[in-house]
């Protein structure tokens, strides 16, 4: 049976900045090595036994044209010294035969150690759920990562987070952080 399930997936991000949007947005993928891809944006499952690999590692794997599931954030301003973020969160369970999540999370204002965080929290809350390991929404991401590791279901969170502040003289900005997932 030939399952098209991810075995492995690299974590990528990166900035661009044009006169026009989409061409920062281009600018941005190339910088993350990913603009040469047809890019299929996904949802924030990480297989059961995905494997994360360096980004050089998987780039190796891929061809010019081909066909690239991502989770993608993204954000982009055309306002000077506009801060802006991208990240994507990541939640793997202890037990590798059960599946994790990814979040996508953007926003404006945000500093990147805040950004990174706030994604792994979001991932690491839809695993909690799907584990059945309750939590409480109003409680510091601090207290929540300890119950987390108490528990120990929720072995290991991280995240890619890419910041940048809009151009001065207004070009667009756009950063890009992804999960590309490869399938062999």
């Amino acid at each position: 049976m030939n399952t098209f399930v991810a075995k492995e997936m690299f974590l990528t991000k990166g900035v661009g900045r044009h006169k026009e949007k989409l061409a920062s947005f281009e600018e941005a993928l190339r910088q993350a090595s990913i603009a040469e891809f047809n890019l299929v944006r996904v949802s924030s499952i990480c297989p059961p036994g995905c494997k994360i690999i360096p980004r050089t590692k998987g780039a190796k794997k891929l061809f010019p044209g081909q066909i690239l599931f991502v989770v993608l954030a993204e954000c982009s301003t055309n306002e000077p010294n506009r801060l802006i973020a991208s990240s994507i969160g990541i939640a793997l369970p202890r037990d590798r035969n059960k599946y994790g999540y990814l979040s996508e999370y953007h926003d404006h204002g945000v500093k990147e150690k805040v950004a990174g965080e706030y994604a792994e929290d979001l991932a690491a809350q839809m695993l909690a759920s799907t584990l059945g390991i309750s939590y409480d929404k109003n409680v510091t991401y601090d207290a929540r990562r300890d119950l987390w590791k108490i528990n120990k279901d929720i072995v290991r969170t991280t995240n890619i987070t890419q910041t940048a502040t809009g151009n001065k003289d207004g070009l667009w900005t756009t950063v890009v952080s992804a999960a590309v997932l490869i399938l062999e």
